[in-house]
């Protein structure tokens, strides 16, 4: 099975090819290039490296969000394109989950990892999670143990807090943000690419017929769009 995997909610972003189980190719994108600008041809580039064309692509994967509005909606599309012309199905992973998978790669059953992305205005994304006895990337591995938020990274922490649940690892750009904030309350690990984890985690849901037709893709952007406030307001 090829499975083709994008990340566009950073402004860096990453693209990835699974075969077989196994991270083939993972590639992070220019920082300095807007999305739209360079995307089809890191993808174009990818898939020539690894041999592979567009329509053996078996199952596309995306990072649904949270993060960059612009980015999320060029990401998705880009995916539903592909998977429309191609008659293929797509595998919609949460970046805060693929952190988390990350971030508790090593860690023991009952470790709990906190995924923190910048959000922007001294706030994060946050979700938290406890490590399962399934092999990493499975469905099982990860158990939500706070939902996807918004908030100021102090808020976060007092609401785990409050319910004795502390982290023992914080991953992602929004954790070393904040290193000062975390500093004695648990290892922070900076973000890495995220398309070949996304990549593997859609093998195991594909596997299990956990996909989605192109149009059902939906972003997780957990706080409203600037520009969708500003038609309310006017």
């Amino acid at each position: 099975m090829h499975v083709l995997a994008l990340d566009t909610t950073a402004r860096a972003g990453s693209v990835a090819l699974v075969t077989d189980g196994r991270v083939i190719i993972e590639r992070s994108g220019d920082p300095t290039r807007a999305h739209a600008q360079r995307l089809p041809g890191d993808i174009l580039r990818l898939l020539h490296a690894a041999g592979v064309a567009v329509a053996a692509v078996d199952v596309f994967a995306i990072a649904s969000g949270p993060g960059s509005f612009t980015g999320l909606r060029i990401g998705i599309a880009t995916v539903q394109g592909l998977a429309f012309v191609n008659r293929r199905r797509i595998v919609p992973v949460s970046a805060l989950e693929a952190l988390a998978q990350i971030g508790g790669e090593l860690l023991p059953a009952g470790a709990v990892v906190a995924a923190w992305i910048d959000a922007h205005r001294r706030e994060v994304f946050s979700a938290l999670y406890r490590i399962g006895d399934a092999p990493p990337f499975m469905p099982a591995r990860l158990s939500e143990v706070d939902a996807p938020a918004v908030g100021s990274p102090a808020s976060a922490l007092s609401r785990w807090w409050a319910s004795a649940t502390v982290p023992n690892v914080f991953v992602g750009d929004g954790a070393v943000l904040y290193a000062d904030v975390l500093a004695g309350r648990g290892a922070v690990i900076p973000p890495p690419a995220l398309a070949g984890t996304i990549g593997m985690i859609a093998v195991h849901r594909a596997l299990a017929g956990e996909t989605i037709d192109p149009a059902g893709v939906q972003p997780l952007y957990i706080r409203r769009p600037d520009a969708e406030l500003a038609r309310e307001r006017s």
